[in-house]
């Protein structure tokens, strides 16, 4: 294995910025305190998790009291579903829309209710990933709860107009969920404007720490809670708060803000030259929207290839890169996106996720691209599989 090694796999994970884990160091050793207790270290660790708490707030354009910090973007994804589901069950309302490209986080949430007695309606996409509003529309019913789409697609980086799509929920009294867990630090999101109800958000797509993640519901949203225990985070999410995951995360959110215009033009242009230096090879082609879609996202199909052999192939010349969805991984499935986006499944296993970071150079680019080329050639030559 080559000693020299590229990073081209930040829609999976983020590398931890060193300046997150300067603010994290000292709550990972001097500093001891609960948040919850009354003493001098108790009353330090809760201002510390306050300080977090008004960063975040700020990346999504909400107040403070309307974030809640979890163990990570799918237990927000979760609690966003479960609680809401939970307190209206007592209206007997019972009815819940997804679309058809969710996280596996919503997806799976989804199908327990529905193994619960609950009603879901699930929506298409069009070719491109996006949703269509009047099918939305269609779908909502007088007992529908929540709606849930995804803000940007973790897969082929697809960006949904979720302003229009809140705001058809906010007209009809139905609840609008919005996973931005790949949005948040690339797309400006602004709670206050944008009619969502909740959000979830992870640390470790922010280059913040694993582990550690965040749920806003805004003020008024009727939500029972999940997590039972001391009462902490409003109690909906009760246990003794990580507090230097928290602290990461804030100093992470901070960042993302302040540094957001110059990542999003920097990974921007990593992406165009990465999309057009691979769709110029035959029988290539991007995946998702064209336009709407993450600012370093590159999702391809490579004809004649098998998806795992190709990101092996890759990772023996040093560069890493995705196939599909990292929290999928393991189960030899097609793509649940792919397929409705009308991909068959011969096309899905020939599908590779490639996506830049903000330490990501141009001359890497360059190389990654010649290393691919070399990859499609050698193992087109190798594979059972036609381009056709």
């Amino acid at each position: 294995m080559t000693e020299h090694r590229v990073y081209l796999d930040h829609a999976a994970t983020t590398p931890l910025d060193e300046r997150v884990l300067e603010a994290m160091l000292p709550y990972l050793s001097g500093r001891r305190g609960n948040p919850s207790s009354l003493h001098a270290s108790g009353a330090a660790a809760r201002e510390a998790v306050e300080g977090a708490r008004e960063t975040v707030a700020a990346l999504v354009g909400a107040a403070s009291g309307e974030i809640i910090f979890t163990g990570g973007g799918t237990e927000a994804d979760n609690l966003a579903l479960l609680g809401t589901a939970r307190a209206s069950e007592s209206a007997r309302k019972r009815h819940l829309v997804v679309s058809a490209v969710e996280h596996a986080a919503v997806r799976e949430t989804a199908r327990y209710l529905e193994s619960s007695g609950w009603e879901v309606t699930h929506i298409g996409v069009e070719a491109d990933g996006l949703v269509d509003p009047e099918e939305l529309v269609a779908a909502l019913r007088p007992d529908t709860v929540i709606a849930a789409v995804m803000w940007a697609n973790n897969e082929v980086g697809t960006v949904q107009h979720v302003e229009e799509l809140a705001k058809v929920c906010a007209e009809r009294g139905v609840l609008f969920h919005a996973d931005a867990v790949q949005a948040a630090g690339r797309v400006t999101i602004d709670a206050g404007c944008v009619p969502v109800s909740t959000l979830a958000l992870s640390g470790h797509k922010l280059y913040g720490p694993q582990g550690v993640g965040a749920f806003y519901v805004r003020d008024g949203v009727a939500f029972e809670s999940m997590v039972f225990g001391g009462g902490q985070e409003r109690g909906i999410r009760s246990g003794t708060e990580n507090v230097a995951g928290i602290v990461g995360l804030g100093a992470a959110a901070h960042l993302a803000r302040e540094e957001l215009d110059a990542r999003v033009r920097h990974e921007t242009r990593l992406r165009d030259r990465i999309i057009g230096g691979a769709t110029a090879l035959p029988g290539v082609r991007l995946n998702g929207h064209p336009e709407e879609r993450l600012s370093n996202s590159v999702h391809l199909t490579v004809e004649g290839v098998e998806a795992e052999g190709l990101v092996l192939f890759l990772d023996a010349l040093g560069y890493e890169v995705g196939s599909g969805s990292a929290c999928a991984s393991g189960g030899h499935k097609a793509s649940p996106v792919l397929l409705a986006m009308g991909q068959d499944e011969r096309e899905a296993f020939s599908a590779i996720r490639i996506t830049t970071g903000k330490d990501n150079a141009a001359e890497e680019i360059e190389d990654f691209l010649e290393a691919f080329s070399t990859a499609v050639t050698q193992l087109r030559e190798l594979s059972p599989l036609q381009i056709t």
